[in-house]
């Protein structure tokens, strides 16, 4: 019964089995994760467009539910700036500025993208974590991040944006900078100062947090309000007050595939950081899991009145940086943090805007790294050409259109791998084990014997190039062939009658060349496929051998093939290289 519990709540395992020597550091972490937290979420909050008191609530209850429901030791989840950047692109137009509508869109988005992860994990798509491959994502980060730190730039220099999309707002850059407000500036840059100085004089200190603090204080003090210097306003603590939307229903339809694209871009932004700390603290996670638990905090937050999470990166690495052991940081920092949305919001409201957007920033180009893309030119020409279509992607057509435009290509990639795969010419060494040819010449081909094979499963939409590969390659043969060998272990995987007609032809084809067309491997399985699809084997039609090693025995007829013959061919292992 436990281990059902453990199972559907791995947090529970670790709680129930917590050392006391662990505590010490995990208040430690829970204090610095809060700190961190708290500017963080107050700033993710006015880029999502709703009140600060928002971003505390998307902290508590989801935080608290990853710990129990999550397969992370240190994974700390909250508002992240590529979520809230996709939800207010999102909810921004749909709102029309209506307040309290924008704040409900925002919730029914969140609520949306909890049901699309537990959707996920209900019929185990965690493997989803490998479908957007790390240079799109490499893309998609710096696309959002250098639209964060463009959009903050209002905040910094007291100006409001006219256009809504990049290249608008880049080409109006004199106008908009001739309406730059001095003061406002002046509180950006005492900010800039204050974090920077506490960075160096203190750099395990909380800087965000210090520096928004010393902006409210200063404000609160000289009354700068009076300047024109704006600040976040009256932030509404206290329990959060669930609300029934006032919308029309049809709105729905259009959060469906952006909480779609929403739910899969923070799953896999998730996975990264989780996989990435658990490996460096010994210990596996499971990606199925980790997408319920997501759906699950993402539920939490909904339901008190908050907006999307995902895994955040910088707070996963102040927990492990200050000795954070169980998940038991998040629920502390979740409880420090629900203090004060109850109870000491008010101080809240004297916080400067202009603080908020260099913390935006500043978080901002910590998630930028131009320079990892151009190092993608040197080591793989394909990936930088991917990374580099994303960053434009959300850069001159949006946020929303560049994160569809990433899911299409992580698509388009894998579905070119699978149509366009590798293929090897195998041969036997001097051992008599099964190689790839190469240009190492370590395995000489048999004589007489066509060895293919094709690495990626066959299916209906790559058959025909499968077809046409072994052919072009067979054609490249000086050597007289009198039988073609395929390796059936990697690309016999499933039938597919469309595969099955293809064999078929090719049969015919090498049987009008008096040359005999064999398989080996998966026997069992292809005999019961060729029935299915009332296909002949054995000298009928085409052979259907247990492996490569029992088919060379048969057919070899060159000093290679005697060396085969000597090994037992239950005890020689298959060596390639792909």
């Amino acid at each position: 019964m436990l281990s059902r519990l453990y199972d559907f709540m791995p947090g529970l395992n670790t709680l129930f089995h917590y050392e006391r020597k662990w505590f010490a550091d995990d208040v430690r972490a829970a204090l610095s994760v809060a700190a961190v937290a708290l500017p963080v979420a107050i700033a993710y909050a006015q880029l999502t467009g709703v009140n600060a008191a928002v971003g505390l609530y998307s902290c508590i209850l989801p935080m608290i539910l990853y710990a129990l429901f999550g397969s992370s030791k240190q994974l700390i989840v909250g508002p992240d700036a590529a979520t809230c950047a996709v939800i207010a692109a999102v909810v921004t137009p749909l709102a029309a500025g209506d307040t309290v509508k924008h704040w409900q869109l925002v919730v029914t988005m969140t609520a949306m993208t909890g049901f699309w992860c537990l959707i996920a994990s209900k019929f185990k798509l965690g493997v989803l974590a490998d479908f957007l491959s790390k240079p799109i994502l490499m893309g998609l980060l710096n696309g959002v991040a250098i639209t964060i730190i463009v959009g903050q730039f209002s905040k910094v220099f007291g100006f409001t944006f006219d256009d809504k999309y990049l290249l608008e707002r880049l080409g109006g850059v004199p106008t908009y900078l001739a309406q730059t407000h001095i003061p406002t500036l002046l509180m950006a840059l005492f900010t800039v100062a204050v974090y920077f100085a506490m960075k160096r004089l203190k750099p395990t200190w909380p800087a965000s947090m210090f520096a928004i603090a010393f902006g409210a204080v200063l404000v609160w003090l000289f009354n700068l309000k009076q300047f024109d210097i704006n600040t976040i306003g009256t932030v509404t603590g206290g329990l959060p007050v669930f609300n029934t939307p006032i919308y029309d229903i049809g709105v729905i339809r259009e959060l469906v595939v952006p909480a779609l694209n929403l739910a899969i871009v923070s799953f896999v932004s998730m996975m990264l950081t989780a996989r990435s700390f658990a490996a460096k603290n010994g210990y596996d996670i499971d990606a199925d899991k980790e997408f319920r638990a997501l759906g699950i905090a993402n539920f939490a937050s909904a339901l008190s009145q908050g907006f999307a999470v995902s895994g955040a990166d910088s707070r996963t690495a102040v927990n492990d940086a200050t000795g954070g052991k169980t998940q038991l940081v998040s629920i502390i920092a979740a409880g420090i943090i629900a203090i004060i949305a109850l109870f000491l919001t008010a101080p809240l409201e004297f916080i400067p805007s202009a603080a908020l957007g260099v913390v935006l920033i500043i978080a901002s180009v910590h998630l930028l790294d131009l320079k990892a893309v151009w190092q993608l030119k040197r080591k793989d020409k394909h990936a930088f050409y991917l990374a580099l279509a994303t960053l434009f992607a959300v850069l001159f057509i949006g946020v929303i259109p560049g994160i569809t435009l990433a899911v299409l290509l992580g698509l388009f990639q894998f579905i070119r791998t699978v149509m366009r795969p590798t293929d090897n010419i195998l041969g036997v060494d001097i051992k008599g084990v099964v190689r790839s040819l190469d240009a190492t010449d370590k395995a000489k081909a048999v004589q007489g014997v066509f060895i293919y094979r094709f690495n990626s499963p066959l299916t209906y939409f790559n058959a025909g190039y499968f077809k046409r590969r072994l052919l072009e390659q067979y054609a490249r043969q000086k050597d007289d062939i009198h039988c073609v060998i395929i390796d059936a272990v990697p690309c016999f995987t499933h039938l597919d009658l469309s595969v099955m007609a293809m064999l078929t032809d090719l049969d015919v084809i090498f049987k009008k060349r008096d040359i005999r067309l064999e398989i080996a491997g998966r026997k069992r399985q292809l005999l019961s496929w060729f029935e299915i699809a009332g296909m002949a084997s054995g000298k009928e039609g085409i052979y259907v051998h247990s492996d490569l090693y029992i088919a060379l025995q048969k057919n070899s007829v060159s000093q290679s093939s005697a060396a085969v013959n000597e090994f037992d061919t239950a005890e020689v292992k298959e060596i390639s290289t792909q």
